[in-house]
């Protein structure tokens, strides 16, 4: 079976970063954005020292144009497009519902939710002729359920697992696989900022786990997902929490 042709956006850091590493090792045709082109292009040599092909894009996923560039240059350079993962995202500034800006609501929305429909957009047009395809989306947790001080990106991550689903049923005709992974507490430079060392403790205390998860776990369900072993399955939308959704622990463990 030849390599898979994938592209990754958002991967220069975190989720994004472990998933094309781990897409590397097993030899795939890569090509991978984000907004850095330095960062960006010791990515792609650290993923060719995997044994990679790999490329590395300049993009921003708010500018239709910068997603276009990025899925016409895997076609161009490995013909089709097998698998994207759609991970670019942002935070935005947490705080009270009160403290909502304009701004801030854009920033977030753009990129979430603007960024993640640029993306099937033009992943679709080229899967749709090729004849299929899998899609990965990133959600959150707090995709399906609210969190304080987090409306914008809680909203932003509802409107992503909802457009998972209305795009997978669209996809289904044309062999296109749509589904999302929707992270709990992971250690990324996201669960490093917004949370405090002290929330940090606190969240790994009552985990059902016992701790966060990382990067690389999160990268193995993307993989599970886009991969053939998941061909029967379009439109959901995984938790990888830690048992966080299957509710919290009544007692600490003696």
């Amino acid at each position: 079976m030849s390599a898979p042709v994938v592209v990754i956006t958002g991967a220069l850091t975190g989720i994004g970063r472990a998933t094309a590493c781990a897409y590397a090792r097993q030899g795939a045709d890569l090509v991978v954005s984000g907004r850095h082109q330095d960062v960006g292009d010791q990515l792609a040599e650290e993923l060719r020292d995997h044994g990679a092909q790999a490329e590395f894009v300049c993009a921003d996923v708010r500018r239709e144009q910068d997603v276009r560039n990025v899925v016409d240059k895997a076609v161009d350079r490995f013909g089709r497009l097998d698998i994207a993962f759609n991970n670019a995202g942002t935070e935005g500034k947490i705080g009270p519902v009160t403290e909502v800006t304009d701004e801030g609501y854009q920033s977030v929305f753009d990129t979430n939710v603007k960024g993640t429909l640029l993306c099937l957009k033009h992943e679709f047009r080229v899967m749709k002729e090729q004849g299929g395809g899998s899609i990965v989306n990133v959600s959150s947790i707090f995709g399906l359920m609210g969190y304080p001080d987090a409306t914008v990106y809680a909203g932003s991550k509802h409107a992503v697992s909802g457009i998972t689903k209305a795009a997978a049923l669209e996809g289904a005709a044309h062999g296109i696989r749509v589904n999302a992974v929707a992270p709990g507490y992971t250690r990324t430079a996201m669960y490093e900022r917004v949370n405090s060392a002290k929330d940090r403790d606190a969240i790994g205390s009552v985990l059902p786990v016992h701790r966060p998860g990382t990067p690389e776990e999160i990268a193995e369900a993307v993989q599970y997902l886009a991969s053939d072993k998941a061909g029967y399955i379009t439109g959901q939308v995984l938790t990888v929490d830690g048992g966080l959704m299957a509710g919290w622990p009544l007692f600490p463990e003696s």
